[in-house]
């Protein structure tokens, strides 16, 4: 097996929000789009975002009404603290602030309009 792209799904309740989210403050752009679906991409993150429209006919029935919880979107970076002042200058709430981890993890989180948390990582070399 040869994986040639990679995607993660988020159903949300207003995926033009979570998307316009990722255009202005992470430089994601519209990749696709139809009504309920957009799907954002960036060169240099290996992978896409997309977003469903809860109750969109695409999902499978026992899965429609469900919503993104329980999990982080997360992209290393670097830079990390001038991301938070970039992020914090834009208006953006820093919904948990910036820590180190004792393993060397460096990290902060914000929350997208529909509860999406990204997290954003940087690793501090030991």
């Amino acid at each position: 097996m040869q994986i040639t792209a990679a995607a993660v799904s988020l159903t949300v309740e207003d995926e033009t929000a979570s998307s316009a989210f990722l255009q202005r403050h992470f430089g994601f752009t519209e990749q696709m789009a139809a009504d309920g679906f957009v799907s954002l991409g960036r060169e240099d993150s290996g992978m896409n975002v997309i977003y469903l429209r809860r109750g969109n006919e695409v999902l499978p029935a026992g899965f429609r009404d469900q919503h993104a919880a329980g999990l982080i979107l997360a992209f290393n970076v670097t830079g990390l603290e001038d991301e938070e002042a970039r992020l914090r200058g834009e208006g953006v709430e820093i919904t948990m602030p910036l820590l180190e981890e004792p393993w060397g993890e460096k990290l902060f989180q914000v929350t997208d309009p529909n509860g999406v948390v990204i997290q954003l990582v940087e690793w501090v070399q030991q």
